[in-house]
């Protein structure tokens, strides 16, 4: 699960192909409120943020992020992110790195977050997602959400459990098969499939050579070309609509992507544990350098704590299906029966179940936004996006 080492190289050509991103007009947002740029999955308790802010005891003033890595680095290194944001999130696998080596982001004092000890193990000294929030021994970042992607089908058309990555490019669903459009998890999420069913040979699926990243893609455009896929979804309405449509069968994606498919329409779509293995990913929250220069640290910390509280931990886990990152979960539902029915109850106690069988997974690979052969891996899924 070790994630490969930010450098100047891999930066430079990251932003040669992002796109500018439009900054906030300053004064947009109260000064005394937590300017914090994330996604709508970093929150729970409601349409809006006022849980979190009570739950935090802060004003927040959240600004929409989008899920694409190279925006935010162009951002935050060589743009107005700073002056901007107090906090963050990432987009996973790395970006913590790309964003501490640069400044934009700064250390983190442990001793202030109260939750800090609740923390999964594999977040602690020498676990296993250590480094994940970390930059040169310092702590970089807190995470929030993590998870195991894997395959969501539809179980009563096909009828049978999928359990593996073969399922999603078999012919039997030609045109009825759909992965994500971004390179990372699509290309790391086949690359799983083609190293452990040996039909290519790959060192690590996370860090592909750029002979790797091209059979890959070659695989997939093969693919592309007969017809195979219906579609490349991008973000999580288009992804849950094409499978409660039963336009899609078989698809690469998010634990929640399934969640809100099945909740649709009461279909039953199902999310497999694939033998082969899975891209493992973690969401984490960050202090921006702006944030400590503008006296923010104070309202970052109560946040943070949130995000290691089970209160939110259950929250993620109920709605969303999000891993938490904190122990006492079950706990915490045990003990608040008015906030988690018996079915809510049922229902978080087999999606951890399930969560567990697939991170035990020998085939698992850590996602990395920041491969080393990045520019590989964007030439490359251009031609599978032309294709």
């Amino acid at each position: 699960m070790n994630q490969t080492e930010f450098n100047r190289r891999q930066l430079l050509a990251l932003m040669g192909s992002a796109a500018a991103v439009a900054g906030l007009p300053r004064g947009a947002m109260a000064a005394e409120a937590l300017k914090l740029w994330a996604p709508g999955i970093a929150k729970v308790g409601g349409n809006d943020w006022s849980a979190m802010e009570a739950q935090a005891g802060v004003s927040i003033a959240p600004i929409a992020k989008s899920a694409r890595a190279d925006e935010s680095i162009q951002k935050m290194v060589v743009g107005d992110g700073n002056s901007l944001y107090d906090a963050m999130t990432d987009n996973g696998g790395g970006m913590e790195d790309a964003l501490a080596s640069q400044g934009a982001i700064v250390p983190l004092d442990a001793s202030r977050i109260a939750n800090f000890s609740n923390m999964v193990a594999d977040y602690q000294d020498g676990g296993a997602a250590a480094d994940t929030i970390r930059y040169n021994g310092d702590l970089v970042a807190i995470p929030y959400i993590s998870n195991a992607d894997s395959l969501a089908f539809n179980h009563g058309v096909i009828g049978e459990e999928l359990s593996s990555w073969e399922a999603l490019f078999d012919s039997q669903f030609r045109g009825r098969a759909a992965m994500q459009n971004d390179f990372g998890p699509t290309l790391t999420n086949t690359a799983i499939y083609l190293k452990q069913s040996g039909k290519q040979d790959i060192e690590n699926p996370s860090d592909m050579s750029e002979a790797e990243v091209r059979g890959v893609c070659q695989f997939l455009i093969d693919l592309k070309k007969k017809g195979h896929f219906r579609t490349f979804w991008d973000g999580v309405q288009n992804g849950a609509d094409l499978l409660s449509s039963e336009e899609v069968l078989v698809s690469s994606c998010w634990e929640v992507i399934q969640i809100f498919a099945a909740r649709k329409n009461g279909a039953d779509i199902r999310y497999g544990t694939m033998k082969e293995g899975h891209q493992a990913w973690n969401n984490v929250v960050m202090l921006t350098r702006g944030g400590k220069e503008r006296g923010m640290e104070d309202a970052f910390y109560a946040l943070a704590n949130v995000y290691l509280s089970p209160w939110f931990g259950a929250r993620t886990l109920a709605g969303l299906g999000f891993t938490p990152q904190m122990v006492g979960v079950n706990e915490y539902i045990d003990a608040h029966p008015d906030d988690f029915d018996a079915d809510t109850k049922a229902i978080t106690a087999e999606r951890l179940a399930r969560k567990q069988e697939r991170i035990v997974v020998p085939g698992n690979s850590w996602q990395n936004v920041f491969p080393t052969n990045i520019r590989a891996y964007q030439d490359w899924w251009a031609r599978v996006q032309a294709a």
